[in-house]
């Protein structure tokens, strides 16, 4: 089905780092291996200047996990919620008011920071603190306006690094680190517009040469909704080319969830009873392993019938309701639609059906765990199954590699924000204003013409340089005009080949990439070179020249390139007397097959025709 049938309307918040110092001290902006320190809190949920507790920080507080942080060198006594915090960063503050410009945003007059409640431990003290900088811009995409709802400054999260028994281990280091935040309204038809639209706005944060840049440093929340489903919040995508495929994913998901719904309808089914059955000993008896490991010595099992979901639960409801009875700190569940299966045979099946009086379109679930968690995991499942009665419920869903997502929590609402009152607002003046009007960058379409007209490039590869974010890198490496088709071809289609091998390109430092290309410039490495370096530099902490060295890349005098080619044609006389001067091409193929890499085409081409020629005429 086509997407516009499906009603989608969509929308995107882009997070990107800023390359400054901490927006709250003057910390570096940088992550580190070097921990200091640990302590543990616990966090509760607060209520809003009107009394009321936000269901999202209702949800994490359910989950009754103790946080473990540790501190680094690239951390302090504001992040350990120690100390209040400083003064906001005016270098962090100016870029983020250079990107509402740029947005065509309206700036508001007075910043103020605001507490936005967030106690699933990213942040030591409870709530994120965030300020609206400008809002009513737009950006022009594809002949059209697509809005701009807010420009917001915010501090990044801890950096979560492991859970395990209840205790989640965050990180300092990226606490912090200012966030520019640009949110359009829900007007994006298409999951390609919607992809093309977040590239378009990276490609403007970029422009201000003051983002990080990496994985981690650009995040996207999607917020989809179709006719007749609900706003999905899907939080922190980080790659900008699975965003299609996430949102076609929300989309047939949503549709599948408006189906199950109406199919309940016609078969009647109003409510979902939370009346549970205690299969402990009959668990025990099974051989299945899965129910064994899951019970342990003291564990328990519940079973619960859910009237007229027999056949919804298998790929559509199953996943659903587990990752709900997840929340509550169990390992999944067993559900009616994939049994027998599991060692539980299908007398132990018919057995479960007769105990939970299941009738024939009836399905149901089987939870293993402690004697605590699993009321609670029961509670949640039946409270999704409940909500598929009407259809789409609205959440917050984590986004998995595969472009799939999964539940993470109910969607936040205006509850959990209240004033900061440790900051105090900052004015912004029209001074301010022009000085940042004087000197703003370049917008991306006119870079792109720059980049194509300087180094003669095509005008699709000058546009995706930019829109890649990789034109600062590409002039820094581009000293000499001529070797530009050769340096953007490296960034655009050789990096990305060689992740599409599952190699991480992203441990290649850009230093590496600078030294190398530079290699090639002054001819000290032929350009055939490029892929089989950057092949080693992506699977092992290895140094260019090292990389070069093991290849045998360096080192091919114009007397040795003589002595190899001398060789070959001392070995080819019957081609020579047969093809006479179009010999060159076979003989080419000969020798780049030991000279691949170690001398450039061109030159090899020059030499071994020069020599042919000569050899012809004696």
């Amino acid at each position: 089905m086509p997407e516009t049938d499906a009603g989608l309307r969509a929308g995107l918040e882009i997070h990107q780092q800023l390359d400054t110092t901490k927006l709250f001290c003057r910390c570096p902006s940088l992550l580190s291996e070097q921990v200091g320190l640990v302590f543990q809190r616990l966090l509760r949920p607060t209520q809003s200047e009107l009394g009321e507790v936000d269901a999202a920080a209702l949800s994490e507080a359910r989950r009754n996990l103790q946080f473990r942080y540790e501190t680094t060198d690239m951390s302090c006594l504001v992040e350990a919620d120690e100390e209040p915090p400083h003064d906001v960063s005016r270098d962090a503050l100016d870029i983020t008011l250079q990107v509402a410009l740029l947005v065509n945003a309206q700036i508001i007059d007075e910043i103020q920071f605001m507490r936005k409640i967030v106690i699933d431990g990213s942040n030591t003290t409870g709530f994120q603190r965030t300020a609206l900088v400008a809002m009513d811009g737009y950006i022009e995409h594809a002949g059209r306006k697509i809005p701009i709802q807010s420009v917001c400054l915010e501090e990044d999260a801890a950096r979560k690094m492991s859970e395990s028994e209840g205790v989640v281990t965050y990180r300092l280091d990226r606490l912090g680190i200012p966030l520019v935040e640009v949110a359009t309204a829900p007007v994006l038809t298409s999951p390609q517009e919607v992809r093309d639209v977040a590239y378009r706005i990276g490609s403007i944060l970029r422009a201000t040469r003051r983002t990080k840049r990496g994985l981690g440093t650009i995040r996207e929340d999607l917020n989809v909704s179709i006719a007749g489903g609900a706003r999905v919040e899907i939080k922190g995508v980080q790659e900008l080319n699975m965003i299609a495929s996430y949102v076609e994913n929300e989309v047939g998901r949503q549709q599948g969830l408006l189906e199950a719904r109406d199919f309940l309808a016609r078969r009647g089914i109003r409510e979902v009873p939370e009346e549970t059955l205690d299969l402990t000993p009959w668990a025990r008896a099974q051989p299945s392993t899965v129910l064994r490991s899951s019970l342990g010595e003291k564990g328990i099992a519940l079973g619960l019938r859910l009237p007229g979901f027999g056949g919804l639960l298998a790929g559509r409801l199953g996943p659903e309701l587990a990752a709900h009875a997840r929340v509550a700190g169990v390992g999944g569940l067993l559900h009616s639609d994939e049994l027998p299966g599991y060692g539980i045979d299908e007398g132990a099946t018919q057995w479960l059906r007769e105990q939970l009086r299941c009738a024939a379109e009836d399905g149901f679930l089987v939870i293993v765990g402690s004697s605590e968690k699993c009321p609670k995991a029961i509670h949640e499942a039946v409270q999704r199954a409940r909500g598929a009665l009407k259809g789409v419920p609205e959440e917050t869903r984590d986004p998995l590699p595969e472009g799939r997502t999964v539940y993470s929590r109910p969607l936040p609402g205006g509850a959990r924000m209240y004033p900061e009152t440790d900051v105090p607002p900052v004015l912004v003046t029209e001074k301010v204003k022009d000085r940042l009007r004087d000197s703003l960058p370049l917008l991306p379409e006119k870079r792109a013409l720059l980049l194509q007209e300087r180094f003669q490039l095509h005008p699709q590869q000058a546009g995706q340089l930019v829109r890649e974010g990789y034109d600062v890198l590409f002039e820094d490496l581009a000293k000499d005009p001529t070797f530009g088709k050769l340096i953007a071809s490296t960034l655009l289609h050789t990096l990305p080949e060689l992740a599409h091998e599952g190699l991480n390109v992203g441990a290649i430092p850009e230093e590496a990439l600078r030294e190398l290309l530079s290699d090639v410039q002054n001819g000290a490495v032929a350009k055939e070179g490029i892929p089989p370096v950057l092949r080693l530099l992506a699977t092992g902490p290895l140094t260019v020249r090292e990389a070069e060295d093991r290849l045998g890349l360096r080192g091919v005098s114009q007397e040795d390139l003589e002595r190899i080619l001398l060789g070959l044609l001392d070995r080819n006389p019957d081609l020579l007397r047969s093809k006479g001067p179009l010999a060159l091409a076979p003989l080419m193929g000969e020798a780049m097959k030991e000279l691949r890499g170690k001398v450039d085409g061109g030159r090899l081409n020059a030499v071994l025709k020069r020599m042919l020629e000569e050899r012809l005429r004696v």
